[in-house]
């Protein structure tokens, strides 16, 4: 017995000591993405991709100014996750009801700034039906082979974000 009660402490004591050296009170990042029409991305990430809707909120103009978020928006905030767990990262969208400010891009190098998210997957064709039933064009045609079980197709959310999807056929 006591050979196992050492070794369990001695787990502990190491994940107490890595736990206390890091900076992050959380592994995860959440993104924030603005988008032209909630609605309509709203349906892309839940119809196409499969998020789940968990949550919403606001902040309020006076807050979003304070915050240095805005200088005259509410901003109205979708939760969207790949699974309903709290560890799931979060990907956060909210619209203002305005145009984007730059063009569509066609391809990952015509703009700065984040231009794709990676999904790692159990099978691409659920997403190859849901893409097609949806009228989503997959720009990179047929699944590309990276690996022994492993192929890659890239899509593009209304607003022009692209998304890898990698996973077997």
């Amino acid at each position: 017995m006591k050979k196992i009660i050492i070794p369990l402490i001695f787990v502990f004591a190491v994940y107490i000591s890595t736990a206390q050296t890091s900076e992050f009170s959380s592994a995860t990042i959440l993104v924030g993405n603005v988008v032209q029409d909630l609605d309509k991305s709203i349906d892309f990430y839940t119809k196409v991709i499969g998020m789940t809707q968990t949550g919403e909120f606001s902040v309020d103009k006076a807050k979003a100014t304070e915050l240095g978020l805005s200088n005259k928006y509410t901003l109205d905030v979708a939760v969207l996750k790949l699974e309903d767990s709290p560890n799931a990262t979060e990907w956060k969208i909210m619209s203002l009801g305005k145009k984007a400010g730059h063009k569509k891009p066609k391809w990952i190098h015509d703009d700065t700034g984040m231009q794709y998210i990676t999904i790692f997957v159990n099978h691409l064709n659920p997403f190859i039906e849901r893409a097609k039933k949806h009228n989503v064009e997959i720009l990179s045609g047929e699944p590309s082979q990276l690996g022994e079980n492993k192929f890659f197709i890239l899509v593009q959310d209304p607003d022009g974000t692209f998304i890898e999807l990698i996973g077997p056929k």
